[in-house]
């Protein structure tokens, strides 16, 4: 849980004629009430294995049950520069959201359960109302990962942030038993990758969305902010209970540098490539926005987005069905979009090769 507002120095203790560290800028009495605030949407993430409450300096919990060698997994990540735009246009609950999808979903790729969040928020003055719309959007995230909100960080920090800036930063704590860990060993050529589509750009690209928005001297209507701002899916239960009956060889989180960078972090050979046709499924609006409007080129936005596919999961021939009704059956509507082959491969219009 957040605790009160703290920089690196011990509190004032002057008299009632000397300086406080309320005239400082940092208000201990602003973060108690902001703490009391997001008490109850913490709470209810709570999970059997805490066993600390909220307020304590660390939180305590056991490993969860029905694990014979359990591995942790950790993940941490920041919300990035959308977080200017949500500023901008104060649109502050979706970002909690946005802090826990990306860990929670790179926990997930390697089959990990996600089981503990902790969050830092950092401002210069602490506004009690967005710091609480922003925490239990956190809270909402953790509810979707089915991970508690365990612990986390409220900083005041006067004169390092800007009036009315915040800084995001969540970590996520996963396990998962050692002979399920899921690697990219198993991928092989012929296997099938199948894709889930994405709210919008998650988390990622806003330098350059915010540097299009500045080039074209764009003022967003709210129809255009809700499509930049739709906070990060959280794949998490869906895709976990696929790999209940799926034997899952890799999985890949479209996160930062897109299509080109992530998919290859999943290869344990180098003989072995990605064949992802482009045409397969349909890019939110918002995408085609963006291309055109900044002019940016196919291979930029591929590099830089996510186009519509926030996560891959990539399974035997055998196993495309299983895992297509798998994930019907839990609302998604999980697209197959390209097959593992070999690294000499070429690719012929309208597709791509990655390697």
């Amino acid at each position: 849980m957040s605790q009160p507002p703290s920089d690196t120095s011990n509190n004032d203790s002057g008299s009632s004629t000397g300086l406080t560290y309320k005239d400082a800028g940092v208000d201990i009495e602003a973060g108690a009430e902001l703490v009391q605030r997001i008490a109850p949407a913490a709470k209810a993430t709570r999970r059997p294995e805490m066993l600390s409450g909220l307020g304590g300096f660390a939180a305590m919990a056991e490993l969860p049950s029905g694990y014979d060698n359990p591995v942790l997994v950790t993940g941490t990540d920041g919300v990035g520069t959308k977080l200017k735009l949500a500023i901008d246009y104060s649109r502050h609950d979706g970002v909690g959201q946005d802090l826990v999808a990306m860990c929670v979903n790179d926990v997930l790729v390697v089959g990990a359960e996600a089981f503990l969040f902790l969050d830092y928020y950092a401002t210069g003055r602490l506004d009690v109302d967005v710091a609480e719309r922003v925490i239990k959007g956190i809270a909402h995230g953790c509810s979707l990962a089915g991970c508690a909100l365990a612990g986390g960080e409220t900083a005041e920090m006067p004169g390092f942030y800007s009036d009315g800036e915040y800084d995001l930063a969540g970590f996520s704590v996963g396990v998962v038993e050692k002979t399920k860990i899921i690697d990219g060993s198993k991928v092989r050529v012929g296997d099938k990758i199948i894709g889930l589509a994405s709210s919008g750009p998650h988390s990622n690209g806003y330098s350059l969305i915010r540097k299009v928005l500045e080039t074209t001297e764009l003022v967003p209507d709210e129809t255009l902010l809700d499509e930049l701002l739709a906070p990060t899916r959280i794949y998490v239960k869906q895709v976990r209970k696929t790999l209940e009956t799926v034997d899952v060889h890799g999985m890949v989180h479209i996160t930062g540098g897109g299509f080109y960078e992530n998919i290859p972090r999943i290869f344990t050979t180098d003989d072995v490539a990605a064949l992802i046709d482009i045409d397969s499924w349909q890019r939110p609006n918002v995408f085609a926005w963006l291309q055109q409007a900044g002019n940016i080129s196919e291979q930029e936005m591929l590099t830089t987005f996510n186009c519509g596919i926030g996560m891959l999961l990539i399974v035997s021939p055998d196993d495309v069905e299983a895992t297509l009704d798998s994930l019907r059956s839990q609302g998604e509507a999980p697209v197959e979009i390209g097959e593992i082959v070999s690294r000499d491969h070429t690719a012929p219009a309208g597709q791509i090769l990655i390697r």
